[in-house]
């Protein structure tokens, strides 16, 4: 990879490309989306401004860890166009998102938990196991993975509470409740 010219203010769409890591074709698409922009040179070439370098890396970032694209685009709409970013802009950028990874961060963990939980456990229960739906029962509640968007008795799965982990110290939803001693 060749290094860029710190002087070079403008990049080719070649140039951002290899810098970036990402596909032209990639960056074409991003740009019809918004999520980036160039203007256009006499011979009708793409100019891209150095700070959309970070810009595409938001995005890389951004779309690795699950958010939509239409997210990400509202996100960088809140960036200045007519400078640099500073990093007080990247700050606030990151303070509006905080709630928004903090809960995304919440649901794999409980993925994660709920998944290690039931195939550890070897249960399959047909009744509380969360991956188990013999003939679709499921369905008629909605769509999606119903046991995993939701917790038992029907009601969405709230937030853990300040403090809660919801993690290995939570109860395996697929082993069943102790009897109660005589």
């Amino acid at each position: 990879m060749t290094r860029l010219e710190h002087r070079l203010h403008e990049l080719t769409v070649g140039q951002l490309a290899e810098r970036s890591g990402v596909a032209v074709s990639a960056l074409h698409f991003y740009e019809s989306k918004g999520l980036i922009s160039s203007r256009r040179t006499a011979g009708n070439q793409r100019r891209f401004t150095r700070d959309t370098l970070r810009r595409v890396s938001f995005i890389k970032v951004s779309q690795r860890v699950g958010i939509p694209l239409s997210d990400i685009r509202d996100a960088l709409a809140t960036l200045p166009e007519e400078r640099t970013p500073t990093v007080d802009d990247w700050a606030r950028l990151s303070e509006n998102w905080r709630t928004v990874l903090d809960d995304r961060i919440r649901q794999l963990e409980r993925l994660r938990d709920d998944l290690t939980d039931c195939i550890g456990c070897g249960c399959l229960s047909i009744s509380k196991c969360a991956l188990a739906n013999p003939y679709d029962r499921l369905g008629d509640e909605g769509p999606g993975p119903r046991r995993l968007l939701v917790r038992h008795g029907g009601t969405s799965a709230p937030p853990p509470a300040a403090g809660e982990t919801g993690g290995r110290d939570a109860p395996n939803p697929c082993r069943p409740e102790p009897c109660p001693s005589e």
